[in-house]
Formats: structure tokens, C-alpha cells, sequence
């Protein structure tokens, strides 16, 4: 299962980077301005900062995650699903509603996640990751940018490493085109890819069907469609990295790793691992494995993991990733519209506090 897989890189899958809004970014801070991630499971917060961060369910199905002290206004949210071998659904999946800062001083960042079923049924059941980062400045070392952008692609806050802006177009029912420009490199798929549906009001899941670096920015389309699987306009955040953390910060010494499983291996580009240089990934459909190797010497970290695809599949977490000696394993499952375990690519990112 902790094989090395290594392959000839496909067919690059070629994007326009024409968009419809470019917004600027503030300048003269560090990175990250404030982050947290938590692991929600078995109703316990594990693999969280800060240490005192705390989930509280709402109503089934809904959650109140509360990150101390790293409230600010605007950033990004990704969650991801983890399944429960023994009790979950087949096939669950969660998502942002909304977030940002309370009234507390110093502020708390208040992020509210829900899970649903692929029958648009709210899911009761506890499992998922968490993180939340929000980013200003120009720095160096690596390259960094997210956005969030609105069901009818207005961006509503974005930021990239080098100052560059973001683009992002509404092409058609649930499909869109996203830039981030500037963050140039060789391609002609470099780096890793996670994004996020953002809905308060019902089940969807957003993911990338097509990647293409140039020395322009990169470029993807995202897909987003409804709990069954129909294509749907929603709201959705993305984040893009090449070698940096995926809440911001670069190298060294911090711990992070990101892959991308085509089904198959990527461009050798897209596994990377910031201490032994690549991951190991084996296994597949209904679970494949990772082996982020060497990062378990700073703990806590957090993993997420984003289907990729022309299709409606969907991809999460099997269960809790976990420490075999000084490595990190994760494990994936992916799901058709109906629930059903199925072959399907995937991004998968790992980052440690440190």
C-alpha cells in the first residue's frame, strides 16, 4: 500500500484564461495573516490549532467550528468529508456555509460546516476536516493563491503570493473558469489544487475537470452540482499551491506534502513532499493510500482532499489519517451521484502546524 507510483504525465487539458473580474491585493504582510484546522470525529476535535479550537453541533447535520483568536475578515474555508467504516452513509460529503469574525476580543473565527447525503438529507453523523486561512502581502518562496467567489463567479475575496489578481467566468449552468494569474510556472500541471462548495441553504460539491499551468498562472475549470449530482451555479472556494503549505506558509521548515491521482499518477510536478521530496500513494478504487512521508514530526496537521474530473464523482476521507512511525497516511474513497464507490481522480494536501 505505500508504494511509490510514478507515471508519464498526460495530455495537458487546455484552459483559456479569460475572466470577467480581477481584483487587486493588499500588500506588506506576512503569510498567513491568521489560520486554523480542525478533525472532527466520533464527536471528539482532534489534529486541531489552535489547541483550544471547539466544534458545538447545531441542528443534526450542521456545526459551529470556533478557531480562538485568528478571527479576521475575508479568507477561505475547505472541508472535507471523513466517512466512518462502520456507521456512515456510503457516499457523504460536507461543505462551507459561511464564515468570519465574532465580537470577542481578541475576535474568534467562526466557520459553520454541514455534511449532507447524495439524497439532499442533511447527515448527522461527525466527520470532517476543517481549515480556514486568510493571507495579505507579497512574498516569495513557492506559489500561493486562493479565492471565493459567489454563484455567478464574482469574487468576493481572493489573494496570491506575488500580488497578482484572480480571474474567474461563468461559462454555464454550474461550470466556471478560474486564473490565478501571475503564479507562473513550467506545467504543464504543476503543483496541487483543493476547492470547496460553499452553500447554507443545500447540499453541493464543487471540483476541478481541467488544469493547465503556463508561465502565465494557472488555469482551471470547476464544476459544481446539487446533492444528486445535476449540474448547479454555486458558490465555491479554491486554493492552489506549489510547494507551500496549504494555508500559506513556505518552506523551510514547514511540513506539508500534496498529490494529484489522475486516476493514475500525475506529472511528478503534482507529488510533492516538503521534508522527502515525493509521497507515496498505493491502493485504489474503494481506497487508495497515501503516505505523506516524514511529516509526522509536528503535529497537529490537517488533510483534504478534492475530487478531479469531467464528472459528478466525488471524493473524501476513509477514515482519520494517522502516524505510522515518522510518515502520515491518508486514505481516500471516491463515490458516484448515487453513493456508490468508484475509480475517480482526486487531489489530496497535508499540512502540519510547523
Amino acid at each position: 500500500m505505500s508504494r511509490k507510483r510514478w507515471a508519464a504525465w498526460a495530455a495537458a487539458l487546455v484552459l483559456a484564461a479569460g475572466g470577467t473580474a480581477l481584483v487587486a491585493d493588499p500588500a506588506g504582510a506576512a503569510v498567513p495573516d491568521r489560520f486554523g484546522f480542525a478533525l472532527w470525529y466520533g464527536g471528539a476535535v482532534s489534529q486541531a490549532y489552535p489547541p483550544a479550537t471547539s466544534v458545538s453541533p447545531l441542528t443534526p447535520g450542521r456545526w459551529m467550528v470556533k478557531f480562538p483568536g485568528q478571527g479576521i475578515a475575508g479568507g477561505v474555508v475547505h472541508v472535507t468529508a471523513v466517512q466512518d467504516a462502520l456507521s456512515s452513509p456510503p457516499g457523504r460529503f460536507c461543505q462551507a456555509e459561511k464564515w468570519g469574525p465574532d465580537s470577542s476580543v481578541p475576535p474568534n473565527e467562526i466557520v459553520y460546516v454541514s455534511c449532507w447525503r447524495t439524497t439532499n438529507v442533511l447527515d448527522p453523523l461527525p466527520g470532517f476536516s476543517v481549515q480556514f486561512a486568510r493571507s495579505s502581502g507579497a512574498i516569495g518562496g513557492g506559489l500561493y493563491g486562493y479565492m471565493f467567489n459567489d454563484a455567478g463567479c464574482a469574487i468576493i475575496t481572493n489573494y496570491t503570493t506575488l500580488g497578482f489578481g484572480t480571474t474567474c467566468t461563468h461559462v454555464g449552468l454550474g461550470q466556471y473558469a478560474i486564473g490565478f494569474t501571475g503564479l507562473g510556472s513550467a506545467g504543464p500541471q504543476d503543483g496541487g489544487i483543493q476547492v470547496t462548495a460553499v452553500n447554507s441553504s443545500a447540499g453541493a460539491r464543487c471540483k476541478p475537470v481541467s488544469w493547465q499551468s503556463s508561465p502565465n498562472g494557472q488555469f482551471f475549470k470547476i464544476w459544481c452540482f446539487n446533492a444528486a449530482g445535476a449540474f448547479t451555479d454555486n458558490a465555491f472556494t479554491s486554493t492552489y499551491q506549489l510547494k507551500r503549505s496549504l494555508y500559506g506558509p513556505a518552506f523551510p521548515p514547514n511540513r506539508f506534502g500534496y498529490v494529484w491521482d489522475m486516476p493514475g499518477a500525475g506529472p511528478p510536478s503534482t507529488n510533492f513532499n516538503s521534508i522527502a521530496g515525493s509521497n507515496g500513494v498505493g491502493g485504489g478504487a474503494p481506497v487508495w493510500t497515501i503516505k505523506y512521508y516524514s511529516l509526522a514530526a509536528s503535529l497537529p496537521g490537517n488533510a483534504q482532499v478534492t475530487a478531479y474530473g469531467p464528472n459528478n464523482f466525488f471524493c473524501g476521507l476513509h477514515k482519520p489519517w494517522f502516524t505510522a512511525g515518522t510518515d502520515i497516511v491518508a486514505q481516500i474513497n471516491c463515490f458516484d451521484a448515487a453513493g456508490n464507490p468508484v475509480a475517480a481522480g482526486w487531489t489530496s494536501s497535508y499540512s502540519s502546524q510547523v
